[in-house]
């Protein structure tokens, strides 16, 4: 059991149920090998920090009791609490998203005046939550920042548009869907915004061929990353 800010006992929630891999492959960053392709031989320990306990530390907590106070479905829409390298990321289920946002946006306490974007990121190994999206957010009042994180089953990509209260989010909202394929419902025109309308899958999901397609212009392909140059 985790205690809340104010005192409440409420189940320990982790949000994978399977254990994430510590080490990640095709990421730049290593630097014992000679391999230069992003693929193959490059292998690099990735962190997957654990649900963080009060007290958090460092300006934390009163964040963290400003976002339950203002908030009433707050045990119930929050999964975990991740604190790393002192920056706070409240895990949400995505049915809760858009109240959490209008409580980080309209609450006296929070005041966070900006949502900075929306990351995509592919978790292949993260059964039935294979897709998150991670909301930045940042008070100007406060100088406050903070995180939302939410996920999202391959098989249901869905996760509501925050648009509606951050408008900001608008062209950030469209890379995401256009790169991982997370459709944000209620989005007021979620097309591609890189990629040909027509294109085949999203290209910054793992599961997505590196190289060796045909590229449209000027008869060119990309060689399959074991065909690329490596140096040593």
């Amino acid at each position: 059991m985790s205690t809340g800010g104010g005192g409440e006992n409420v189940p320990e929630r982790r949000v994978h149920d399977l254990p994430l891999p510590t080490y990640g492959r095709g990421m730049f960053g290593a630097n014992d090998t000679g391999d230069t392709s992003g693929y193959g031989r490059l292998r690099r320990p990735v962190p997957f920090p654990g649900p963080a306990q009060r007290p958090y530390g460092e300006g934390l907590d009163e964040i963290a009791d400003a976002f339950e106070g203002g908030y009433d479905d707050y045990h119930t829409a929050i999964e975990q609490v991740v604190v790393h390298r002192g920056e706070i990321t409240f895990h949400v289920r995505r049915e809760s998203l858009l109240d959490a946002v209008r409580v980080l946006r309209d609450d006296e306490i929070l005041r966070f005046e900006m949502c900075l974007g929306v990351s995509g990121v592919h978790y292949p190994q993260d059964v039935g939550r294979e897709l998150h999206a991670v909301y930045h957010f940042l008070s100007i009042t406060n100088n406050n920042r903070l995180r939302l994180e939410v996920s999202c089953p391959d098989s249901d990509p869905h996760i509501p548009s925050i648009v509606e209260v951050y408008p900001t989010n608008n062209w950030h909202e469209r890379e995401t869907f256009d790169f991982f394929g997370i459709v944000f419902d209620g989005h007021p025109a979620l097309t591609r915004i890189q990629m040909p309308d027509d294109w085949v899958g999203h290209p910054q999901r793992k599961d997505y061929p590196l190289g060796g397609i045909p590229v449209e212009y000027k008869g060119a392909t990309i060689p399959p990353p074991d065909e690329r140059r490596a140096y040593h």
